[in-house]
């Protein structure tokens, strides 16, 4: 809502555009299949995220195309290739600038929808090449709240020099946060929270076998972490570390734009 009211006091939206986009914040009925959050992102930051898992793969194009057409964009998770081929008209009639790729992570936007720039910067690291597709949900999402990511890939504990080079970037960049995506025993968190002065994200993958297995171990390990200043979600859990990391960011942009 502060977003609205501020782009119509700077003449960036007309009264008749605000009034619409307010009315965007009631809850959108699609059928009496889903209830779309159209509001959330003017709300509170944070754009609403469609699951494709588990749902009947027609459902997900009628619940995206209401999502789109209510606020431009579409951003759908865990996107199965079968979901993907229903979803192609829709794709095809828009721009889809995220296609499936590793995340799983599809994101549509109508024709001419800009998105916008924040000013935060959020990196993303991952222990090993397995954590990549966790990572890179973390990274569509700051990236689709307007952050610039940074990433770098397979720098776990077991080879800890591969961590040093691209830390010394992101930190040279002056990140804001740092989502750190591992498996295993879930031991680069803790390792990374001692070396900087920014938050952590720790995101546990269920990348891992035998016993502790399915992400479990490294979940334990990153809620024991004995490293202050680092927080976790769950395990697989890219959205939300994304969406979390993209809130710290944005709000650590503001006060540099009016400091």
């Amino acid at each position: 809502m502060r977003e609205v009211l501020r782009k119509l006091a700077g003449g960036e939206i007309s009264l008749d555009e605000a009034e619409e986009s307010l009315r965007a914040l009631a809850v959108e009925e699609v059928g009496t299949l889903a209830r779309l959050d159209v509001g959330r992102e003017i709300r509170h930051g944070i754009p609403e995220v469609i699951i494709a898992e588990g749902k009947p793969f027609a459902s997900i194009v009628e619940i995206a195309s209401k999502a789109l057409d209510r606020t431009g964009r579409v951003i759908i998770s865990r996107v199965s290739r079968e979901h993907l081929e229903e979803l192609e008209p829709l794709m095809a009639e828009n721009d889809s600038p995220q296609g499936l790729g590793v995340a799983g992570t599809v994101v549509i936007r109508k024709k001419g929808f800009k998105k916008r720039a924040t000013g935060g910067r959020v990196g993303i690291v991952t222990a090993g090449t397995s954590d990549i597709a966790v990572a890179e949900e973390a990274g569509v999402m700051a990236s689709e709240m307007g952050c610039e990511v940074t990433t770098a890939y397979d720098v776990g504990a077991a080879g800890i020099h591969r961590l040093l080079p691209p830390l010394k970037v992101m930190l040279e960049n002056d990140v804001d946060v740092i989502v750190v995506v591992a498996g295993r025993e879930g031991a680069l968190p803790t390792l990374l929270a001692g070396m900087v002065d920014v938050p952590l994200i720790a995101v546990p993958t269920s990348f891992g076998y035998g016993f502790g297995g399915k992400g479990v171990a490294a979940l334990m390990a990153m809620l024991q972490s004995c490293s202050l200043g680092l927080s976790v979600v769950n395990i697989d859990g890219g959205i939300p570390a994304g969406a979390v990391a993209a809130l710290i960011a944005n709000r650590a942009a503001r006060y540099r734009a009016v400091g």
